[in-house]
């Protein structure tokens, strides 16, 4: 079976699935051990572990793809739901983005209709294309992933400059060009949320940001809901949080970055050092 395939198992079934999002190889891998059944590249994370920088459209289709083809390698198996922002063009670099992005490893790719560049979907100012750009875009998306073997995850952002109503319409507009997934991102509160999952036949994505603009749900509430995919991002806010205690800690003068909650070992088990020293072992040279 492939990654894809337990995709689409996943989004069959009767509750929501979680795959928090991720911005490199050891938060996906850190992810995949403690057993989620999917991962979800952030373009958010990626801007901001790659580059330090805010997430309004300055990473680009090369270090995009770069930072997946690690993420993919580090999880085998493991279904990696991926960021690819607008596409990175029209219509046709969609096409090859999809294309590549398959190549790289990802069962499933979000594309999104906002002009470019883009903004992350919780910050102000966003701004989406007309209703026949987007889904024009969405059609060649669905095209190649169907020649990849891949899902596609349309998302709209058209609620916070058109309204929920004009959001709603796009998400019907996706589904009609074979969207496997559709996400109507920032809906405004939970009734809201339940309006988007109902008013659609496709399944959904809600996405939780801790100070977004929607209402933090459980995974139970959006099960009931209807969602199938709810997307969490405790990897880069704790991982940031860490560093700068870290960091505080030894510009103080504490030598160990603050109370030591994890240590070298720990990190040796996450990127499986065992498995390295046995195969280290296996292709040794016998000693003459």
């Amino acid at each position: 079976m492939t990654s894809t395939d337990r995709l689409r198992q996943l989004l069959a079934g009767p509750d929501a699935f979680l795959a928090p999002t991720v911005y490199d190889a050891l938060s996906a891998r850190i992810i995949a051990q403690a057993g989620f059944p999917a991962v979800f590249v952030s373009g958010f994370g990626v801007a901001a572990s790659r580059l330090g920088m805010p997430d309004t459209g300055l990473i680009s289709f090369g270090e995009m793809i770069d930072q997946l083809r690690g993420i993919c390698g580090a999880v085998p198996g493991v279904p990696v739901i991926a960021d690819a922002d607008t596409g990175f063009g029209n219509a046709m670099n969609v096409r090859r983005t999809f294309l590549e992005y398959a190549r790289a490893g990802a069962s499933c790719v979000m594309i999104e209709d906002q002009v470019s560049p883009k903004r992350c979907g919780h910050f102000d100012g966003k701004q989406v294309v007309s209703r026949d750009e987007a889904r024009m875009k969405v059609r060649a998306a669905v095209e190649a992933a169907r020649e990849a073997g891949i899902l596609v995850l349309a998302r709209t952002d058209a609620r916070a400059p058109e309204g929920f109503e004009a959001a709603l319409q796009r998400c019907r507009d996706f589904e009609e060009e074979g969207a496997d997934i559709v996400f109507l991102e920032a809906p405004q509160s939970e009734d809201e949320l339940r309006r988007f999952v109902s008013g659609v036949s496709r399944p959904t994505m809600a996405n939780m940001v801790a100070g977004g603009r929607t209402p933090i749900m459980s995974p139970a509430q959006l099960s009931a809901l209807g969602v199938r995919l709810a997307v969490y991002h405790p990897m880069l806010f704790t991982a940031v949080q860490a560093m700068k205690d870290a960091a505080a800690a030894l510009f103080r003068g504490d030598l160990q970055g603050g109370p030591p909650s994890c240590g070298i070992e720990d990190v040796k088990q996450v990127v499986d050092m065992p498995a390295y020293e046995a195969l280290e072992r296996r292709y040794a040279t016998p000693a003459r």
